[in-house]
């Protein structure tokens, strides 16, 4: 062999090595999903998380608030976010979608709920649309209550007391958790004291707490339609190109509001059952679930995805 071709030889493997080593430090790169501390949106993310770890892949879920989360979706902090609700989100969200640093992907979830709401016993004393809270400012204390700050929802109600649509003028935002915010619901209908709130679908609170939706949103509200809205999932520019295979299992990843609420109720139902695990255990149960979202989908070395993310909950419930 001449001393060329052994030349030739060596520079061919080490490139080979190179290109090997680069494909295997890109592959066990993790994948970031950004979520808000909502219950629908954990379930969705810890869920995600899990199928992917059941694929071989890594991935971590990382909780911000929503403006946050856009802004790591745009800066590539985040690859994805299944808590795109629209068309409340829409002041948030169009920004990023218009200027193309987040793409708005797919609908994971139609027929949800998002808009005020209060316990029933108040509906049936006249309290059932946007235009009646001001009629019941005496007793609800001039006060609407939301969850965290920065929320979507929070920003539809400030805007609503800022404008003074429907007369909201002298009301008070109250910021909270989610569970906060659901503790003083229950307590005040425990009581038998009139409250308004954000609520939405789905979510346990709907079988927890006997609640009515109130109507009369608009488009500048929470949409026309009464907050019936689409949850979409986001992926950050670039991210379908990278990870055609992940991508392609995002796009499956549909949640029926029926999934969700079934999921949310055992973990009301069963103490101790945490979210991760009641998604877990569902997802278990309900083979023909996961059986679609890994259609066209394989794991992270391109075997059989249906058979590994069997086994992963087998080990893992």
């Amino acid at each position: 062999m001449s001393s060329g071709l052994r030349r030739y030889i060596l520079v061919f493997f080490i490139l080979l090595t190179l290109l090997c080593s680069s494909f295997t430090a890109f592959a066990a790169d993790k994948i970031t999903i950004a979520s808000v501390s909502w219950t629908g949106v954990t379930i969705k993310s810890e869920l995600a998380v899990s199928v992917l770890e059941g694929l071989g892949y890594k991935a971590e879920n990382k909780v911000f608030s929503v403006p946050i989360a856009y802004s790591a979706l745009s800066t590539g902090d985040a690859d994805v976010f299944f808590g795109n609700w629209m068309p409340s989100m829409a002041n948030i969200a169009n920004k990023f979608f218009a200027g193309g640093k987040v793409i708005k992907y797919v609908a994971n979830m139609p027929n949800a709920k998002y808009t005020l709401a209060t316990p029933t016993f108040c509906a049936e004393e006249g309290l059932k649309d946007f235009t009646d809270i001001v009629k019941f400012g005496d007793q609800l204390d001039w006060k609407i209550y939301g969850i965290e700050p920065g929320n979507d929802g929070n920003m539809i109600i400030q805007k609503m007391i800022d404008n003074n649509m429907f007369g909201l003028g002298k009301f008070e935002l109250v910021a909270s958790s989610e569970v906060a915010m659901l503790a003083q619901v229950q307590a005040y209908a425990q009581n038998h004291k009139a409250i308004v709130f954000l609520g939405w679908a789905p979510h346990s609170m709907n079988e927890r707490i006997d609640m009515t939706y109130l109507t009369g949103s608009t488009a500048q509200t929470f949409g026309e339609n009464d907050g019936t809205a689409t949850v979409w999932t986001n992926l950050r520019k670039g991210f379908k190109e990278e990870n055609p295979n992940v991508a392609r299992l995002f796009k499956n990843m549909l949640f029926p509001v029926t999934m969700m609420n079934q999921i949310m109720t055992s973990v009301h139902v069963s103490k101790g059952l945490g979210l991760h695990q009641a998604g877990l255990k569902w997802l278990k149960e309900h083979p023909a679930t996961y059986e679609k979202w890994l259609t066209g989908v394989t794991t992270s070395d391109g075997s059989l995805a249906i058979p590994a993310l069997r086994a992963y909950l087998e080990s893992k419930i």
